[in-house]
């Protein structure tokens, strides 16, 4: 497992995590990003979210 600064968790696959909700969800991919700032539309699965838009 990997954090990294301001950003998703990266977490050796394959990967099965349980939801708040009770729920649980599996990743077969061989490095898996966790949203950890729950911004992602795939929630939890990082979607980049968490990154500033700049306008160019």
């Amino acid at each position: 497992m990997v954090l990294t600064d301001d950003g998703p968790m990266l977490v050796d696959g394959p990967v099965e995590l349980t939801l708040d909700d009770g729920t649980t969800v599996r990743s077969d991919r061989f490095v898996v990003a966790v949203c950890t700032c729950r911004r992602s539309r795939t929630y939890p699965w990082c979607d980049t979210s968490h990154r500033r838009r700049s306008r160019t």
